[in-house]
């Protein structure tokens, strides 16, 4: 009866195995037919990995130190519990083979790093960086995990990797910046794996989300109720029903007909797909929520995301964790507190917890007495074991690879509706380093809008946007360029085109902050100015002769000035009905309107209105002012004011203001056209800046450089030769230095020493001499003070003050030199004996003699 039932579970196991090996066959077909599908991989063809040179790896590369064999040992062991309590699950991801064939656990794989530049401190700076610079490779079985897992430094020289490369790159640089990061073994959709993002809205046409504010209503049982509503509600209501009916149902209609052209194709192998991506746990550097980020994209993910499916595995530099959730509604009700030993078990305990993998109660009654003390030791072995440090040498990447980023300098992404493209700084003439271009259909044919993005343009430009639709061109700029020129939006840089020039007031004297020009029409709007005035309108007649104003690099074509409006804030210093809001000078018609402000209380504003007449009659007489010459209109006051003087005053000012206005209007029109043409001339040959810091591109700098380098050390041998002579003028005096005799050399000798002698007691002399006089001063003025000290005002004092303290300054130096020089008289005497005593001019005679 025990041989038959023994017998008969061996035929339930075979059966079971039978079935495996069917599903596994199901799945490789389901692999190769995936396989042979086209995904969006941006690849520039295979790349044949075994042609990876390594002879020029260190040695950690290529050989396991006994810390990381014993370390393989206990994965080993920690497969084997984990394969007989979870025969169900995938094997994990434990110690794949690195580029010179060698077992590597992956916590060793993690090289924590920090690199030196500011925006890899951050995890969307480190994120980012990673997605531009690798060029993604698929898994090549998409339900089964890489037997190979090469180190970040290989990934980086040769800028491609799958997701697991990715992952453990990143994942390093985040560990190097602070953040409690780990990579993560799991599963994903298809778009996720293959770097499909075709059907995701492109994160630059992503609207903030507007955070609603509430603003606190007060409650005021005095206020004025509002007139009744006459209007009847129900038929109020039975339009606004049936016009959100209508709304509704075109909306619905075009979400379905988006959504069958939208809508992704059923994936075979949905939830099989095996990817990598990096956990990032809340609480170090200021992480205040848990959240994923895709290598592949840089973009950061919920971990409540319907993207990402299930998880096997997480590890960083220092442990690895097999989670024990189930996974069945994606991770979604996952909870990655690592420390919970029933949800996460962990490889390498570090002595605090007991590993959570045990047999089962049958198994251990077969197991010997023997076998269970090996167990036990081999744990407690484990458990007192530490992770060793990093085989992967350090991770560099230098300011070249940094700036360059994408492979080739140049990646293109596929969005839904749109396409975004990036290049390197300084690889296009014109600084161009990202485009983004909008389509109307999915099928990327009908361009919307292209905006574009510059960098290091001597011009300042920032932004430029092209709607294709109404062939508006919006430009941007940085503070600092022409006028300060903030942004220009035209259709056509033709002078009679409408231009829109915003500005940045405080940079400009007028205040400027906006103009709109065109043919027939200009208006400038300003911002904090002394005269409050806020708003000029000019409008223009046909266009006539050419005009040259002084002062500017283009003549007008002006039409003539039909009318002046000008509008004015209101200043609080003067009365209501005295400062003027509005002005308008009709000049075709010779009239000036002054609109006043409203007084408190009242609903029509005081006005006057003018009638301009020639300065002088036919016969050459001065025109008087006549009360017909002004209509007055004065807000509460029935009398007209009579004051023909006053109103003649202001005639006058007002003509004299208008004269001065069309001049402005003039330098405007001007400034308009040399922005135009000083445009114009700049994108014909568009300039690059470079930084005097860069000094690889910064050629003219770099050359300045290596020849000041050079001429310096040209001048050192020189400086050398240089040294006084002090023998030379007592050879001349001997008149026959080629005969000298051994008296006539000693005499030479014993001269130069002597006259060096003197000029060293002469020098500290001269020192000592101006130390005393400078002393004697000191005190002479030190006597003055106390004997008018009185008398002094503050200022005087401050001065004489200073004064003392400069001479005591200067008599403190001429004490530390002349120190210095009786110091070092020895010295010197010394070493010019020493240096005759070894001229040969000397010793040749000396010997000759």
């Amino acid at each position: 009866g025990g041989r038959m039932e023994v017998l008969e579970k061996k035929e339930e196991e075979q059966r079971e195995e039978l079935k495996s090996l069917e599903i596994s066959a199901k799945l490789q077909d389901l692999e190769t037919k995936v396989s042979m599908e086209q995904v969006c991989i941006p690849s520039d063809g295979d790349f044949d990995w075994s042609s990876v040179d390594t002879s020029q790896l260190p040695s950690s590369y290529k050989t396991n130190s006994l810390k990381e064999k014993k370390l393989l040992h206990i994965a080993d062991h920690f497969l084997q519990q984990y394969t007989h309590l979870c025969p169900d699950r995938k094997p994990l991801f434990l110690h794949p083979v690195n580029e010179c064939g060698m077992e590597k656990f992956v916590s060793t794989t993690v090289r924590p790093t920090l690199l030196r530049y500011t925006e890899l401190y951050h995890w969307d700076g480190c994120a980012s960086f990673v997605s531009d610079y690798l060029t993604m490779e698929p898994l090549k079985s998409p339900i089964t995990t890489p037997s190979s897992l090469y180190s970040p430094t290989t990934i980086l020289k040769y800028q491609r990797g799958n997701c697991f490369d990715f992952s453990v790159l990143l994942c390093s640089m985040l560990i190097g910046a602070g953040y409690d990061a780990y990579c993560v073994h799991g599963y994903a959709t298809r778009e996720i794996c293959t770097l499909d993002e075709t059907l995701e809205l492109c994160p630059l046409l992503r609207k903030p989300q507007e955070v609603p504010k509430e603003g606190m209503k007060k409650s005021n049982k005095y206020r004025v109720k509002p007139p009744p509503d006459l209007q009847s509600k129900f038929e109020l209501q039975q339009e606004a029903k049936k016009k959100a009916e209508t709304e509704a149902a075109q909306k619905n209609k075009e979400r379905e007909e988006e959504k069958e052209v939208e809508k992704p194709k059923r994936d075979p192998l949905y939830g099989l797909r095996v990817h990598a991506w990096v956990l990032v746990l809340s609480g170090k550097r200021g992480v205040p929520e848990t959240f994923f980020i895709n290598p592949f994209t840089g973009n950061s993910h919920s971990t409540m995301d319907e993207h990402f499916l299930g998880i096997e595995s997480v590890w960083n530099h220092r442990n690895y964790w097999v989670n024990m959730q189930d996974c069945w509604n994606g991770c979604k009700d996952l909870i990655f507190d690592l420390g919970d030993a029933i949800r996460w078990e962990i490889m390498l305990s570090g002595g605090n917890k007991p590993l959570q993998l045990l047999p089962d109660a049958e198994e251990e009654k077969e197991l010997s007495d023997r076998d269970m003390d090996d167990m036990q030791e081999k744990e407690e072995e484990d458990m007192s074991f530490d992770m060793p440090p990093s085989w992967v040498a350090p991770i560099h990447i230098s300011p070249r690879e940094f700036e360059t980023r994408c492979s080739q300098g140049r990646k293109v992404i596929l969005y839904k509706k749109a396409k975004l493209e990036k290049w390197a700084p300084y690889l296009n003439g014109n600084g161009l380093v990202k485009r983004l271009t909008i389509y109307a259909d999915s099928d990327c044919t009908e361009v919307v809008e292209v905006r574009e993005w510059f960098e290091n343009r001597e011009d300042m430009l920032d932004v430029r946007e092209v709607n294709k639709q109404t062939q508006l061109t919006t430009e941007y700029f940085s503070p600092g360029y022409l006028l300060g020129l903030k942004a220009h939006t035209y259709t056509s840089l033709e002078p009679e085109a409408e231009h829109t020039m915003e500005f940045y007031n405080e940079a400009r004297v007028d205040g400027l902050q906006k103009r709109v020009k065109n043919a027939n029409e200009m208006i400038e709007y300003f911002v904090g100015r002394d005269d409050f005035l806020h708003v000029r309108h000019v409008e223009f007649g046909k266009r006539g002769k050419k005009i040259h104003l002084a002062g500017t690099r283009t003549d007008i074509n002006s039409g003539p000035i039909v009318q002046i409006k000008e509008c004015f804030h209101r200043n609080l210093e003067k009365p209501a009905d005295e400062d003027v809001a509005e002005r308008i000078f009709l000049i075709t018609e010779e009239m000036i309107n002054l609109t006043y402000h409203l007084k408190d209380k009242y609903i029509t504003a005081s006005k006057k209105d003018f009638f301009k007449a020639a300065e002088r009659d036919r016969k050459g007489n001065d025109v008087i002012m006549t009360p017909e010459m002004c209509i007055t209109y004065q807000a509460g006051s029935s009398e007209k004011d009579k004051k023909l003087l006053h109103l003649y005053k202001l005639l006058q000012e007002l003509t004299e203001e208008e004269k001065q206005l069309k001049q402005q209007v003039w330098q405007s029109e001007a400034e308009v056209l040399n922005i135009l043409k000083i445009h114009e001339n700049e994108e014909i040959a568009i300039k690059l800046s470079v930084s005097i810091y860069n000094t690889e591109r910064n050629e003219e700098r770099r050359q300045q450089y290596e020849a000041m380098k050079n001429t310096m050390e040209d001048e050192l041998p020189g400086q050398e030769e240089q040294d006084l002579d002090y023998l030379s003028p007592f050879l001349i005096q001997t008149g026959h230095r080629e005969k000298m005799m051994k008296g006539q050399a000693l005499c030479v000798r014993d001269d130069c020493l002597t006259d060096f002698k003197h000029r060293l007691i002469d020098k500290a002399n001269i020192i000592q001499a101006r130390f005393e006089k400078a002393v004697e001063e000191l005190q002479k003025n030190d006597q003055w003070f106390q004997e008018n000290q009185n008398q002094l005002s503050a200022e005087e004092e401050d001065d004489f003050l200073t004064h003392y303290s400069e001479t005591t300054f200067h008599i403190h130096i001429l004490a530390l030199r002349l120190n210095r020089e009786k110091h070092m008289e020895p010295q010197k005497y010394l070493a010019l004996e020493e240096k005759l005593r070894k001229d040969p001019r000397l010793d040749e005679h000396l010997s000759h003699a």
